[in-house]
């Protein structure tokens, strides 16, 4: 992979069930764990699926109008933390009122590498900590109760209770002859049968 890439799974520019308003919503192909009913298993295996120039990426959302901040899933973005700071940081020059939004498996004091710590300093929020399927409460954008909502700045702090136990919405998307489901699903909710 050449340095300037990204290697996405998908990326949708006007989600509105993965944070407040609309938002452009990058998801990283590549995940460490394997956590059980993971919604996203096509992005676990780390294999180049969608690389893209970051410059790309940066007009992408920097041309996308109407919408309120970023969203990083996955996969798992800790993994591509230097690109996605440098896109972040690139955007923010761009766009400075746009939030970010982050999940991933990893808790925050796990996140001590100097690429990680960067890519913490470009968020707002970070949900951190593995999804465990018991632990699922249909509460919120986090995906279990372990999981921990951290607000790194105030920006978004007003939407405290939509993070931890607002309920859950699925949003399906049509795009070029593809179907994306996107948000937390209701425990119980089999997305293989949508």
């Amino acid at each position: 992979m050449m340095d300037d890439l990204l290697n996405i799974a998908s990326y949708q520019p006007h989600v509105t069930n993965l944070g407040p308003g609309k938002r452009f919503v990058i998801w990283l192909q590549g995940c460490p764990f394997d956590c059980k009913n993971c919604m996203s298993q096509d992005w676990i295996p780390f294999e180049a699926a969608n690389l893209i120039r970051v410059d790309d990426l940066i007009n992408a959302v920097i041309q996308t109008k109407d919408i309120e901040g970023i969203t990083l899933s996955g996969g798992e973005p800790m993994m591509q933390a230097a690109m996605l700071t440098l896109f972040l940081s690139a955007v923010k020059r761009h766009r400075p009122t746009l939030t970010v939004i982050c999940f991933t498996g990893f808790k925050l004091k796990q996140l001590e590498w100097n690429a990680a710590k960067q890519l913490l300093s470009q968020l707002d929020v970070l949900i951190s900590g593995l999804y465990v399927d018991s632990l699922n409460d249909n509460k919120g954008l986090r995906g279990s109760s372990n999981q921990e909502v951290v607000f790194l700045t105030d920006k978004l702090i007003e939407h405290k209770k939509a993070f931890n136990s607002g309920p859950r919405q699925l949003e399906v998307i049509v795009a070029n002859r593809d179907i994306f489901i996107t948000g937390m699903p209701a425990k119980g909710i089999d997305l293989k049968e949508i």
